[in-house]
């Protein structure tokens, strides 16, 4: 697979016609790998629920657009917020185990996510609930 504009534009526009405001594409070689990695292609809007991940770091790196990162304590205050644009240098981050965080895509953006062992919805990731 190349990672190109092709494959960037066609998957911007599947996220824009998704009632999500978002789509992913699984960078993976299959399900069975002890790892997460993938494309994740959001629209401005999108909610990405405050969680964290309580086994791993998860590292992010923006290929296209602005969006924040935005920390929470367990109460669900806000902070931190780290600004992602690649055109002003800020290229990407990592993001400590534990840490309560979310998204907020500033334009249509495309990030690059990894994160150590299989995907486990209940396992790995904590929901704040508010």
């Amino acid at each position: 697979m190349i990672i190109d504009d092709k494959l960037l534009d066609s998957l911007q526009q599947q996220a824009r016609a998704s009632e999500r405001k978002r789509v992913h594409l699984d960078l993976r070689n299959n399900a069975d790998e002890d790892s997460q990695r993938m494309l994740n292609v959001m629209e401005p809007g999108t909610i990405v629920p405050i969680h964290r991940h309580v086994d791993t770091i998860e590292t992010v790196v923006i290929l296209r657009g602005k969006m924040d990162e935005i920390y929470y304590d367990a109460d669900g205050k806000e902070t931190q917020r780290i600004h992602l644009d690649a055109s002003k240098g800020c290229y990407g981050l990592q993001i400590p185990m534990g840490q309560y965080h979310s998204v907020e895509a500033l334009t249509p953006c495309t990030i690059i996510e990894i994160k150590a062992g299989k995907y486990d919805p209940v396992k790995t990731e904590d929901f704040l609930k508010l």
